[in-house]
């Protein structure tokens, strides 16, 4: 006995399904006939059911008009047969692309539309020193220098532009330490002439004055100039100089004024009382750019190279020889610098006539006039590694070798400001 299965759709929609034959003794499918010249396997029989379900969801009524035009259309080929049915490709969705590195970070050209991180806030010498380093950058501030460093590990920013010594005030010691507690590498360096200005708000007079709010290195950087001025008033420090002037502009405090670039008094509203008050026209502060990825080193421009290594605690004579090593292949010492070592500060030595001396432990930074892609320099750092239980290369980076004057910092802050 023969059983026809045929399906049969709401909305006078009809189509034409395979035929199975039934075995009458068992009653159980003998075989599948297929429309149109299928054949009668299972690879058909599942083929022909993906193509009901597909139509069954978008094809158009089946009626004499839609048969007599699909009779004239050539059928697709299912495994290898010709169905002689009408196939509606489903369309699929435009699925969202994944990210990859190139979206979290672009990597635009050299100064161009770069994310920088700086710490303070707008009008910082900070932000005049990211947009000489990159012109027409994308300034971020950070209310912190280990905010800086993160937020380019993060990828939140490009690039990192921090002090690291001031010719007055000596080195950012926080920052050499955050040098080693990270591993972001330098990768170019900016000198910044400072041009402080006495800020207050408008209508104010120096005679009302009775408070100077600044941080601490423009506080020491103006102290002849303000007694100078018969200025008779407190000095009271803060976290950053552009930030000073904000606080008194934000609380309207008009027996204080605040020691900030010109940059700043332009941003918050503020007068300038007095113009060039730092004690030295010499001031200038050196700021360090820093990436995820180091720089290539050259040889076609000068270069300089910042390193840190920990001697192996054999006495004094272990610098006398790092030092050396230098000195004999002609490489001038730019910086050297001491800091404590963090993880073993002090070192026990017992001595049976003396008893137990303490010696500290440090970490010595040292900046040289040479690249690493100089043989020189390469064996200088060979034979350095011979005498020191720790050492690391924090970056070879070309130097800032770009002529400054004392009015070029006011100059650099706005071109910045007006980039960024």
């Amino acid at each position: 006995m023969e059983a026809t299965i045929q399906s049969r759709f709401t909305n006078q929609k009809l189509y034409k399904v395979p035929t199975v034959r039934c075995s009458a003794t068992t009653g159980k499918a003998a075989s599948v006939f297929f429309p149109n010249g299928l054949g009668s396997n299972r690879a058909d029989w599942q083929s022909m059911c993906a193509i009901i379900n597909s139509n069954s969801a978008g094809l158009i009524p089946y009626n004499s008009s839609s048969s007599s035009s699909s009779d004239n259309t050539k059928a697709p080929m299912i495994n290898g047969h010709d169905t002689s049915a009408t196939l509606d490709i489903v369309p699929v969705p435009k699925l969202p692309r994944p990210l990859s590195i190139s979206d979290l970070s672009p990597a635009p050209m050299h100064g161009s539309e770069l994310r920088v991180a700086y710490q303070g806030v707008p009008g910082a010498y900070s932000e005049a020193a990211a947009g000489k380093a990159y012109p027409k950058c994308d300034a971020i501030p950070c209310d912190q220098f280990e905010v800086a460093f993160q937020a380019v590990e993060l990828w939140i920013a490009d690039r990192a532009v921090l002090p690291v010594e001031n010719s007055l005030g000596g080195s950012i010691h926080r920052n050499y330490d955050l040098l080693l507690r990270h591993r972001l590498h330098i990768v170019g360096e900016v000198q910044l002439p400072v041009h402080h200005c006495l800020l207050a708000l408008p209508g104010v007079r120096k005679e009302c004055l009775t408070r100077v709010m600044s941080h601490p290195q423009a506080l020491a950087q103006c102290e002849h100039t303000l007694t100078s001025l018969g200025l008779n008033v407190a000095r009271e420090a803060f976290d950053d100089t552009a930030g000073a002037a904000e606080y008194v502009a934000t609380n309207g405090l008009r027996d204080t004024a605040a020691i900030a670039s010109s940059r700043a008094a332009e941003l918050y509203g503020l007068e300038v009382l007095a113009d060039g008050i730092q004690d030295d026209s010499g001031n200038v502060t050196r700021f360090v750019m820093l990436a995820r990825e180091p720089v290539v080193p050259r040889t076609d421009r000068p270069f300089k190279t910042s390193i840190v290594f920990a001697h192996n605690g054999e006495g004094t004579s272990v610098l006398f020889k790092v030092l050396a090593a230098f000195a004999f292949r002609d490489i001038s010492l730019t910086k050297i610098e001491s800091r404590p070592h963090r993880s073993q500060p002090i070192r026990l030595v017992d001595d049976a006539d003396a008893g137990t001396a303490k010696h500290f432990e440090y970490m010595f930074y040292i900046d040289f006039q040479a690249s690493l892609a100089e043989p020189r320099a390469q064996n200088a750092l060979a034979e350095v590694q011979e005498y020191t239980s720790f050492l690391r290369v924090l970056g070879s980076y070309p130097m800032d070798m770009t002529p400054w004057s004392s009015s070029s910092s006011s100059t650099s802050a706005s071109s910045s400001g007006s980039s960024s």
